[in-house]
């Protein structure tokens, strides 16, 4: 009984052994087939494909760039320039009108100065002499300054600095002389700061 037992079990795993090359040839057969060699090789080559570049058109583009920054920098630095030649011509502007108003106020200081020596008839006189060299120093704090008297007697009558308040007959003088300063005139370089009251020969 016992060696029919043992015939038994050496038959199933004989049996058993004789399955297995079946099952992996199916497992074989079912699985997946890999890349071969010619597939890996036909990748690298495409990976390994040189990058065509046109210079030219990058060369073309370049100069574009660069004509282009070029007329920009340009245009900022002219109108900068611009910018620099308005702002000095403000300032200049502001700074002759400020000087002008400024000693146009200080004319009839000046004109009393100039009465106040006048009528004196000490020139000895110690207030006379401080009035003197005060108003030298004022005159020529204005004359430093680009003040100056208009044309006076014996000159030219000109509309733009001088106002004419009477007509006299002079035949000693030419027509359109000024014959006689009323009030004397000042200007400021190119401003007429207050014309010239005068007389002017017929």
């Amino acid at each position: 009984m016992k060696q029919k037992t043992e015939k038994a079990g050496n038959a199933d795993i004989q049996e058993a052994k004789n399955e297995q090359p079946e099952v992996m040839l199916e497992a074989v057969a079912e699985a997946p087939a890999e890349s071969g060699p010619d597939t890996a090789g036909t990748d690298d080559q495409e990976a390994a494909a040189p990058l065509t570049v046109d210079w030219e058109a990058v060369s073309k583009e370049q100069e574009k760039l660069i004509r282009d920054m070029t007329d920009r920098y340009q245009r900022s630095l002219a109108e900068f320039d611009n910018y620099r030649k308005r702002t000095i011509k403000e300032k200049a502007t502001v700074y002759n009108d400020g000087v002008g108003d400024t000693v146009e106020k200080l004319l009839p200081v000046v004109d009393n100065f100039e009465r106040a020596l006048a009528v004196s008839d000490d020139k000895e006189n110690g207030l006379y002499k401080g009035l003197e060299m005060t108003f030298r120093q004022l005159s020529d704090i204005l004359q430093k300054m680009g003040v100056e008297a208009v044309p006076g007697e014996g000159e030219p009558f000109s509309p733009n600095m001088h106002h004419a308040v009477a007509h006299v007959e002079d035949k000693s003088l030419g027509e359109g002389v000024v014959a006689e300063v009323l009030l004397k005139g000042y200007k400021y370089r190119d401003r007429v700061l207050r014309p010239g009251m005068v007389k002017v020969a017929n």
